[in-house]
């Protein structure tokens, strides 16, 4: 099985994150359910590191404001990790108030905290899914992209 972490983000989101089911109490019975399931224990484990990190910044974030009129410029590894439709999508959602500024740049770090050399535009809906989950006062945000991610709704309406 070619498991990554992203796999593993997005099992957890629809088992236990979309608030139908409690997720087990024990990390380690989440680890065993993880494994039956046929993730990677290394997969497993980097999964729960990127969770733990995602919710230390989404703390020593909050509350920052964001700028009106910035312009973001991406590095090189960015260009080289985000293809044209990941930064195309990011830049859709802030103009389109789903993700401000600060969501963005918790969104960038994150994708680029995964292990894998390009991220997808689906696996960068699922990052940005988790991190306005993980945001207070993004609830609308956070219903706009689950529906886009659940219903498959085009992001570009031409």
């Amino acid at each position: 099985m070619n498991e990554n972490v992203v796999d593993i983000l997005i099992y957890l989101y629809e088992n236990y994150m979309d608030g139908e089911h409690a997720p087990p109490s024990d990390q380690h019975e989440l680890r065993d359910e993880l494994i039956q399931a046929g993730f990677p224990s290394s997969e497993i484990n980097k999964a729960f590191d990127w969770l733990d990190e995602l919710a230390d910044n989404a703390q020593t974030q909050h509350g920052e404001a964001d700028q009106s009129h910035s312009l973001r410029i991406f590095t090189d590894e960015e260009i080289s990790r985000l293809d044209v439709d990941s930064r195309g999508l990011l830049l859709f959602l802030e103009q389109n108030d789903i993700l401000t500024m600060t969501a963005r740049e918790l969104v960038i770090d994150r994708a680029l905290a995964l292990d894998t050399a390009i991220i997808t535009e689906e696996e960068l809906k699922w990052i940005i899914l988790l991190v306005l989950m993980n945001q207070p006062g993004q609830e609308a945000a956070f219903a706009r992209m689950e529906d886009m991610v659940y219903n498959e709704v085009p992001v570009f309406l031409h």
